[in-house]
């Protein structure tokens, strides 16, 4: 019995597995296949196997000789069928696997032909098929994302469909051979929106399209961009009419400004330009010549000087000015502070800056303060902010404070992602303050307890280079990420709202006021579908401390001026002002 054990094996591995049974073939076709089953006047019929010498089977059932019915199919390609056939074809529901592929669902004549389901490669189709190809309605959905839900024809969207993106941007409306076709709409995931006509996936023909912050343009549209006539319907009131070219105003306009102001006349990108006439709030007016958005000739013709020539004369007097009102210390302890708003594209810094300023001043008291911004409509009377006013405000704050005081210093601007806040004045080119430099112009204050408090994108990355354990840092977003509310319009950003308008506000401990913040922003930032900034903080004991102390002193200092009025001073009696 021990020789035939092998033999055994063979016999059971054969039975259990897909190979050729090992029993003799009940018939030889002309092709070279094997055939086991019933053969019934001359031809294959009922249930039976045919391999082939390149190694591909059939098994299931058979009708005159040829596949019919429930059966398998193996090719030597790797391809495998489990399903109906008819005529030796896949015919009604099967399960086709392929290398790459995989459908389930109907078929005609040996086509992928009704419903089904191919998953291949890089994509996912759900939907009606005609001879192989999405025909009908369907989903489509790639590997990154995206997807197209509508009518198919030929293998592509033809017809009524949606298409988003893997970011959720969502195109829909009717689609040839792909590509979106006369009228339909534009949502993005931020909530921008454009209504009107398209070509070839592009904005093209009469359209309307409204950003997120609510501004909408109507006209005419050309490869993406508004051109020629149109509106632009402002957010903050302000309404134009006129000229455009790749989305900004260009030609003859009239601009009616969001403070009640108007402008008649020519533009270039976005800029008074050429012939036209400014009628302010008060009904002054000023007409003439513009050139890039500076009146440079009267309407008589007359040549007048460049506003930003004698702004930057200025300049100088006005940060000599604002730097000889910081007094000199006095005990016991005092607090100074430094408000940055950097960049004088957007008035939301502006805005913030004069708050918090105003803020240190009435609420914690601040004894001596300097605020440096950049706004296009202020170069001709307050101090830039720029590196070196910077740098000599620092200066300044050392030599009058005592290593007593406390130093607040506050930031407001854009950020970059390699860690540089936007220093930017129109009509001059600033040069950015990276982390390094920033504590390098704060180095005359290392002798100083300081609170630092930074709003801006990616402001995490500010913290290493200016940590120490005097200095408390704040920063409104990670290394990596984005911060929110940096719009023309706004009064704050997003995190400049939660920590001053809202947490300071309640509460004058550094650390419970910064958690507060974080929490507003972050559910915020939910509800609105951002990614969460996730403002940082640094916090040595020695500086909370020393604000709890300087914070102490001023209640204290408030009691007994309630109590004992100054020296010669008579008590005030109600209504008295």
């Amino acid at each position: 019995m021990r020789p035939l054990l092998p033999l055994t094996l063979i016999l059971l591995l054969a039975a259990c597995g897909e190979g050729e049974p090992l029993s003799p073939p009940d018939a030889r076709l002309p092709d070279g296949g094997r055939y086991r089953g019933q053969v019934v006047d001359g031809l294959l019929q009922g249930e039976g196997r045919i391999d082939y010498p390149n190694g591909s089977w059939y098994a299931g059932t058979f009708k005159d000789g040829q596949w019919h019915g429930q059966g398998e199919w193996h090719g030597s390609n790797g391809e495998v069928y489990r399903g109906q056939f008819s005529e030796g074809l896949f015919q009604g529901l099967g399960d086709l696997t392929t290398p790459g592929s995989h459908y389930a669902g109907t078929f005609r004549h040996g086509r992928r032909d009704g419903e089904g389901t191919l998953k291949q490669h890089d994509q996912t189709y759900r939907g009606q098929f005609k001879d192989d190809q999405y025909d009908g309605a369907g989903q489509l959905e790639l590997a990154d994302g995206s997807r197209y839900q509508g009518l198919f024809a030929r293998g592509k969207p033809n017809g009524a469909g949606v298409r988003s993106d893997a970011s959720g941007n969502q195109f829909s409306g009717h689609f040839i051979d792909g590509q979106l076709q006369g009228a339909g709409t534009y949502d993005s995931a931020d909530g921008e929106q454009y209504i009107g006509e398209f070509k070839d996936n592009r904005l093209e023909g009469r359209g309307r399209y409204e950003n997120n912050d609510g501004d909408v343009w109507i006209g005419d549209f050309k490869d993406g961009s508004l051109v020629g006539e149109g509106e632009l319907l402002g957010s903050d009131g302000s309404r134009y009419k006129g000229g455009f070219r790749d989305w900004r105003f260009n030609g003859l306009g009239t601009l009616q400004l969001a403070d009640g102001g108007q402008y008649v006349g020519g533009f270039a990108d976005d800029a008074y330009h050429g012939d036209g006439r400014l009628t302010h709030p008060d009904g002054r007016v000023e007409g003439g010549t513009w050139v890039n958005g500076v009146r440079v000739r009267d309407e008589k013709g007359r040549l007048l000087p460049d506003p930003l020539d004698l702004a930057l004369l200025n300049q100088g007097k006005l940060l000599d000015e604002a730097l000889a009102k910081v007094p000199a210390t006095r005990p016991p302890v005092q607090l100074y502070s430094l408000v940055v708003a950097g960049d004088g594209q957007q008035s939301v810094f502006l805005r913030e800056a004069d708050y918090v300023s105003n803020m240190l001043r009435i609420r914690f008291g601040a004894h001596g303060q300097i605020t440096l911004v950049n706004h296009r409509d202020h170069l001709a009377d307050r101090p830039m902010a720029t590196r070196e006013n910077i740098t000599r405000a620092a200066h300044t704050l050392a030599e009058r404070s005592g290593p007593e005081d406390l130093v607040f210093i506050y930031l407001t601007s854009h950020g970059s992602h390699d860690h540089q806040l936007v220093l930017d004045q129109p009509r001059l080119q600033l040069a950015d303050l990276s982390a390094d430099e920033l504590a390098s112009a704060l180095a005359p204050l290392k002798d100083r307890d300081k609170v630092i408090v930074i709003s801006a994108c990616y402001s995490g990355g500010y913290i290493a280079p200016l940590k120490n354990d005097r200095t408390l840092i704040m920063t409104a977003a990670r290394p990596d990420r984005v911060s929110f509310g940096c719009s023309e319009e706004a009064d704050f950003t997003y995190f400049g709202d939660a920590l001053f308008a809202q947490a300071l506000n309640q509460t004058d401990d550094l650390k419970q006021a910064f958690e507060l913040a974080r929490q507003s922003v972050a559910e915020r930032e939910r509800r609105e579908g951002f990614e969460a900034s996730e403002p940082q903080l640094w916090a040595p004991p020695a500086v909370v401390n020393h604000w709890q102390r300087l914070r102490r002193q001023q209640a204290e200092q408030a009691l007994r001026n309630e109590a004992q009025p100054a020296s010669g001073e008579q008590a005030k009696t109600p209504g008295a002002h």
